[in-house]
């Protein structure tokens, strides 16, 4: 089965284009070096939580909004090497394409998948 890596981050509302752009040039890269599917997702839906929320996962403020990302991957061997590539890419260089959120506050994570329908 593939591998998903997934992000959970505030944005600022008024930087949603920017995003759009960074996101636009991470997507590139991410196929380039192995990715099958790149999904981003700007929230519409998402409610703050008493305990547990995704708002309060990433210390969402006001005027942010929260993103969900994913990327598939043929492999977890796949995976390793196209991020290894992607952090020497100068391309992928704060300079090249600065962050348009907190990155202190983004959540990741790689995951096995194990149901596919």
């Amino acid at each position: 089965m593939s591998y998903v890596d997934c992000f959970v981050a505030a944005v600022p509302s008024e930087n949603k284009e920017k995003y759009i752009e960074h996101a636009k040039i991470a997507s590139e890269l991410f196929k380039e070096y192995g990715a099958l599917e790149v999904v981003e997702n700007w929230g519409d839906d998402v409610p703050e939580g008493e305990v547990t929320s995704l708002p309060l996962a990433v210390k969402a403020q006001e005027n942010e909004v929260v993103v969900f990302s994913w990327v598939v991957w043929p492999s977890k061997e796949i995976r390793d090497a196209g991020w290894g590539a992607m952090m020497e890419d100068p391309r992928m260089s704060p300079d090249n394409n600065p962050m348009p959120f907190d990155g202190k506050r983004l959540i990741y994570g790689g995951f096995n998948t194990v149901l596919k329908v």
